[in-house]
């Protein structure tokens, strides 16, 4: 995994160590792509912590992609995907208003 793994993740290592041994290495696979590359990696992360709402992580990874040559351009897309797929859920819903 390239970097510091997020604080509370480490900060399980203080509290039980042989279970941050086992999120750790699952983290590691997890993160290691070998087809995709950097930037795009970064770009789908953004979007799925954008769309789960996760605040610090949204402005990490949008630093991590810029870092590996995204553009601003790919930033807003990857943005607008996150609330492409949020939407659907509402719109779906909403029907029901006249079922």
């Amino acid at each position: 995994m390239d970097g510091k793994l997020p604080w509370f993740v480490e900060k399980m290592n203080d509290y039980d160590s042989e279970y941050y041994a086992l999120i750790k290495e699952g983290l590691q696979k997890a993160i290691s792509t070998t087809v995709l590359d950097e930037k795009t990696r970064y770009l789908i992360l953004l979007a799925l912590d954008t769309l789960k709402g996760a605040e610090a992580g949204v402005k990490v990874l949008a630093g991590q992609a810029r870092e590996a040559g995204a553009t601003e351009e790919e930033i807003k897309e990857a943005i607008r995907l996150a609330y492409f797929v949020s939407s659907m859920d509402v719109i779906k819903t909403s029907l029901n208003a006249w079922t």
